[in-house]
């Protein structure tokens, strides 16, 4: 009962550090195998969660193992297959621990500084980093002139300009100035807005007679940031209004950050003053990104989301998807979508055939040409390819070898006699060596157990689906 107390430790230690969704989803049902003088190992549920464990919450686990066994160097985590056992009191399942120790606790709250910084613009992103700016060839001026703007606001690039069609990431960069100069100068007074809003503020201003005191508080600003300038067509009075603000800021040498869908002089709505000023410092232009940068974007995308994006299908989307980054991040969120609906994994035709509808692709597929589906006429067929996909012997899966290499094979052939032909279990267990209905209903149930669990299992029975054609 040690590990088990010690393991609740650990837990209500990461608790603190872990956003409530990650710790339930990546943590689930865990218990400590082994405890020695150098090395700790943890038992959890699948090669996925420990994959997941090691590569996203290595930092966060080592903290809290730390707090419990202090010079603790080694933190292994191994696949237990009967987690799931009733009779393993050293289990911990992190849903009913937290129904229980955590519902009630409330995490360390902001402090009051911190409040205020979240107030000010609740508009601002906080993940449009320059970290998370994906760079392509015609986007690089653009992110190295936001990177010396950050290092030197005020005297390098004065005003920075930004320009180029819809979603192209101009507001990401705008706001990971914001987010960047907020957080390296704590002292400097920074103001982030859109056109739309600079509009809406100026009416206001007007209407209860406070043009000063708006063009007061303008005037202590250390940073402008204003997205989609174009907005400003037609209204004279409010393009007045922001051409003294400009002039009383860059008088001061105080940092504006402009962005909009053209090039300034390409901006004929706009008062010929203003746009002259607009291009008084650098202008830089975001072309749109090629392949390799949408396919980049596209699995960073998917690694946010903690969805696994097959190489094939990331590829296609990029290679039919070649306007913007909204579009790319558009097509992802409606397979991610699917799939956490229906909880089937999407495949090359499926997202091929969604393209289609969606106008952005005519062709079902591209340049990759997919094998032919197997025509099955019986439940050898079935076995077959289920034979062949695991590299594994017919007499091994029909039979009674209960090695896991034997077992999830197996399993899966089941799987898809009984759901892609509608076997029924007593015929399903008569091909496999006579096995009884209840343990034919017993592997079915438990493979898709595994499903939910593994994605990797999950792709290998969708791949095996799409080759069948069921």
């Amino acid at each position: 009962m040690d590990k088990y107390y010690k393991l609740k430790s650990i837990l209500l230690t990461l608790w603190q550090d872990l956003k409530k969704q990650d710790f339930l989803v990546y943590f689930r049902k865990i218990s400590i195998l082994e405890i020695t003088s150098s090395k700790i190992t943890f038992w959890v549920v699948s090669n996925f969660m420990k994959d997941n464990l090691e590569a996203k919450f290595d930092t966060q686990i080592r903290k809290a193992v730390d707090i419990e066994f202090p010079g603790m160097e080694d933190i292994q985590f191994k696949v237990d297959k009967d987690i799931d056992n009733p009779s393993n009191t050293n289990v911990i399942d992190c849903v009913d621990f937290y129904k229980k120790n955590l519902w009630k606790t409330k995490k360390p709250s902001l402090t009051e500084k911190d409040i205020v910084h979240k107030e000010k613009n609740k508009t601002i992103n906080d993940r449009y980093t320059l970290e998370k700016f994906i760079v392509w060839s015609d986007s690089q001026l653009a992110y190295s002139a936001a990177e010396a703007v950050i290092k030197n606001p005020g005297n390098a690039y004065n005003p920075l300009y930004i320009y180029g069609e819809v979603w192209l990431g101009k507001t990401h960069l705008l706001q990971a100035i914001w987010n960047a100069v907020l957080k390296k100068y704590k002292w400097k007074k920074i103001a982030y807005t859109t056109a739309d809003k600079f509009i809406t503020e100026y009416v206001e201003s007007v209407k209860k007679r406070g043009v000063d005191k708006m063009r007061s508080k303008y005037r202590d600003i250390d940073v402008l940031i204003i997205d989609d300038v174009q907005f400003l067509a037609k209204k004279e009075q409010t393009q007045n209004e922001l051409y003294n603000i400009f002039n009383l800021l860059y008088d001061s040498s105080k940092q504006i950050v402009l962005s909009g869908d053209r090039a300034p002089n390409e901006l004929t709505e706009l008062e010929p003053r203003l746009r002259s000023r607009f291009g008084w410092g650098i202008t830089i232009d975001i072309g749109k990104p090629d392949f390799e940068t949408r396919l980049a974007i596209l699995q960073e995308k998917a690694h946010e989301r903690e969805f696994l994006l097959p190489n094939e299908i990331a590829e296609f989307i990029a290679a039919n998807v070649v306007e913007n980054v909204r579009e790319l991040e558009w097509i992802l969120n409606q397979i991610i979508a699917e799939y956490e609906l229906t909880g089937v994994v999407p495949t090359l035709t499926q997202v091929a055939q969604k393209l289609k509808k969606l106008s952005f692709t005519t062709e079902i597929l591209w340049s990759v040409k997919r094998p032919q589906k197997k025509t099955i006429k019986s439940y050898e067929d079935i076995i077959d390819v289920v034979s062949a996909h695991f590299g594994i012997e017919k007499e091994g899966i029909l039979g009674q070898n209960r090695k896991k290499e034997f077992m999830i094979p197996r399993q899966v052939a089941m799987y898809l006699l009984k759901n892609m032909l509608n076997y029924t279990y007593e015929r399903i267990g008569n091909i496999f060596d006579g096995r009884n209905h209840a343990a034919v209903l017993y592997s079915c149930n438990k493979l898709q157990k595994l499903i939910k669990k593994d994605q990797t299992l999950m792709y290998e029975v969708n791949a095996l689906r799409e080759e069948i054609g069921l």
